[in-house]
């Protein structure tokens, strides 16, 4: 069969440890027989962050924006472990958060049948915050000064009698502005409700900003196309919305700020039976889609994998990614055959796991009459190539 053609390129954001692993080979055995791959390669590995500065993230970030484009494999966020495992000269930051906050995107995660798509604001809350550890006795104060040096407002968070810590977070309201129209042009594009939740009851001025905020753009950008298409929007706190998702029969999008969004997505994730089984976009205002895997670097598989032994990672979630990346490519270049080929990349890995070949995560949760067999990395991808080379002959 010809290789596919793909004239223009995307943004590859290799990563780390296992699903680095993973990359390579899902490249090298399901995408590279098949597709005249064209990407701008860009290691996000932690080594290569610690070598660049962290240069490389705001460069494919750049990339990204530039070529509309990207597919990521999963990276680590080091913590003083890591730091001290990588050699590393500071804790550098998220990758994500990094990219996030250069689109300005909202992350859309969702499950396989019938999804609860989270929708995660992926700017601001803790992961700007500003942390202070405290190392005795005295008082915290919350000032704003405004653009002329005039302070506005001077409140005491808290007078500490001894050590403690505090934390401040902010928001923008362009930005807010930019995640619900995200959610309501999302919902409208894939039929489906969108509801957000927060907890203004508590939070009088932060979510109740976005409260006001998503409603403001609701009722004056998309109630009357929401009406005309038979949507509907709904706001409620989220202890209330967390609760009705665990009965819901799915097919909504719940827009989260970006903490709750960030535990949402790994609780409704756990639900589908594993992390591996959720798809994750990051779509941007003015257009742009990084896709990536919603889960980790499956840090106790490559530890094994590096003493020699077979390890069993489910591939799905970085599969989607490419898939979803390289349909995206064909779709704006009306190019046909790398869109089939992009459902079809897809496809096969959820036919193999159908048929009873699961890996490690999910075989240990199915009833073991569906259980075939539980195939290292090796035997999944081949069993997977050899369903996609069916498929692409269909």
């Amino acid at each position: 069969m010809e290789k596919i053609k793909m004239p223009h390129p995307i943004a590859e954001l290799d990563g780390d440890e296992m699903t680095h692993v993973l990359w390579g080979k899902i490249k090298e055995q399901l995408i590279l027989p098949f597709v005249e791959l064209n990407t701008e390669y860009y290691d996000l590995g932690l080594p290569n962050r610690e070598r660049t500065a962290d240069q490389v993230t705001r460069d494919a970030a750049e990339a990204i924006h530039r070529l509309h484009i990207g597919v990521k494999c999963a990276t680590i966020t080091p913590n003083l472990q890591r730091q001290e495992e990588y050699g590393l000269s500071q804790l550098w930051k998220s990758p994500n958060a990094t990219i996030r906050a250069a689109l300005d995107g909202t992350v859309f995660r969702a499950s396989w049948k019938k999804p609860i798509t989270i929708a995660r604001h992926a700017y601001g809350d803790l992961y700007k915050a500003v942390e202070y550890r405290v190392p005795g006795k005295g008082k915290a104060e919350l000032v704003f000064t405004d653009e002329n040096g005039v302070e506005t407002s001077r409140q005491t968070v808290y007078q500490f009698s001894g050590p403690g810590v505090v934390q401040a977070m902010h928001n923008r309201d362009d930005s807010i502005l930019s995640f619900a129209r995200c959610c309501f042009s999302y919902g409208l594009s894939v039929g489906q409700d969108v509801w957000f939740s927060s907890k203004d009851t508590i939070s009088k001025d932060y979510d109740q900003t976005f409260k006001l905020l998503f409603q403001k753009v609701y009722d004056e950008e998309y109630r009357t196309a929401f009406e005309k298409a038979g949507l509907t929007y709904r706001y409620a706190l989220i202890d209330d919305v967390a609760a009705k998702v665990i009965r819901s029969p799915g097919g909504i999008i719940w827009a989260c700020k970006n903490y709750d969004g960030d535990v949402m997505s790994d609780l409704i994730a756990a639900a589908s039976g594993s992390l591996p089984m959720m798809t994750s976009v990051l779509v941007s205002p003015d257009g742009n889609f990084e896709y990536e895997a919603a889960h980790g670097t499956v840090t106790d598989h490559f530890y094994r994998w590096r003493r020699g032994e077979k390890v069993s990672t489910n591939p799905l979630a970085t599969m989607a990614a490419w898939a979803g990346a390289l349909r995206k490519r064909g779709e704006w270049d009306k190019n046909q055959r790398l869109v089939d080929y992009s459902d079809c990349l897809n496809q096969a890995g959820l036919d193999v796991f159908e048929e009873g070949y699961l890996s490690e995560d999910l075989a240990a949760l199915c009833d073991p009459a569906d259980l075939k067999e539980m195939p290292d990395n090796d035997r999944l991808l081949s069993l997977i190539r050899q369903r996609l080379e069916v498929l692409l002959a269909q």
